[in-house]
């Protein structure tokens, strides 16, 4: 049985004061014990010395505000509080304890993925409808999908005044600007991105059709190159520049031909450097792409020819 310890009040502060606050052992009754009366406690046992709760705890955070008010959490740090740790039986850390109705019904051990979480979460209050970042998403994919490029920025500026690590909301954002004609904004949008989340797939074709932008941005013009073609088909390099700058202009089906027409009368010129190509383009037009299907169909029937 836990010992008695004498009632706090909860922590002044901003809203998340009331869902997430600091918990000791005098205080651990009214926070924990009193307050799963209510509704679900999740209690995070710490350290400052923990790497992997200093991973866990933002992720728990995030979860518990993104619960809508169904659960609170309360962080303690065993270093300085040990005795609730340890009449919980608790041996590593980071451990989170779930407290509902007084007494401890669910746990985890470890720095466990955000989707893990919201799973325990929905344990223990139900299914969660979508969160206020989700719905701002989904708001922004109808925008982008009926047209309207100002709402679909506006709403990707909201959640990135809320989460300025979002990186499909970076994407998208990048990519509103890139279609504007706008490539210094989008570069600046994708300078926006942390380290530690460059590498992430969502930005990956927004990324790459950057790439071609810069690349298509020093061509100029395509007439030059269109007589270059047409007087020596076999001059591959003036067609590879062609169809970079046909892509830029979108007209992506003449761009995959010339790409195609280099790899048929040359497939080791420039180091494969027609079908490398290629595929930066389905990339960055995106998997489903209707000129990514026609032209890895292409690509397919010559390769397997």
């Amino acid at each position: 049985m836990l010992n008695d310890a004498p009632l706090t009040g909860a922590p002044a502060g901003d809203g998340s004061a009331d869902l997430i606050r600091d918990t000791t052992t005098a205080s651990f009754r009214q926070d924990v014990i009193a307050e799963s009366m209510n509704r679900p406690v999740l209690v995070d046992f710490w350290a400052p010395w923990c790497g992997p709760c200093k991973q866990l705890t933002p992720v728990l955070e995030k979860a518990v505000k993104a619960a809508g008010g169904k659960v609170v959490l309360a962080k303690m740090n065993i270093d300085e509080h040990p005795s609730i740790a340890g009449q919980l039986g608790i041996q590593s850390i980071p451990a989170v304890i779930a407290f509902q109705r007084g007494q401890p019904v669910d746990g985890f051990m470890g720095a466990v993925p955000d989707s893990q979480i919201k799973t325990f979460i929905e344990r223990l209050v139900g299914p969660s409808g979508p969160t206020q970042i989700e719905e701002l998403m989904t708001e922004a994919e109808t925008a982008l999908a009926e047209g309207d490029l100002a709402g679909a920025s506006e709403l990707y500026a909201a959640v990135l005044g809320q989460e300025p690590d979002n990186v499909v909301a970076l994407a998208g954002l990048a990519k509103i600007q890139l279609d504007a004609g706008e490539l210094e904004n989008a570069k600046q949008v994708l300078a926006m991105v942390p380290e530690a989340k460059a590498n992430d797939l969502a930005l990956a074709g927004i990324r790459a059709a950057v790439e071609l932008a810069e690349q298509a941005a020093s061509l100029g013009d395509l007439a030059g190159l269109q007589r270059q073609v047409e007087a020596n088909p076999d001059d591959h390099q003036a067609r590879f520049d062609l169809a970079l700058g046909l892509n830029a202009r979108g007209e992506r089906a003449q761009a995959v031909d010339h790409l195609i027409e280099i790899h048929r009368r040359d497939r080791e010129w420039n180091e494969g450097g027609a079908r490398k190509q290629l595929l930066q383009f389905f990339e960055a037009w995106g998997l489903m792409d209707a000129d990514t299907i026609r032209g890895r169909r292409k690509l397919s029937t010559l390769l397997f020819a």
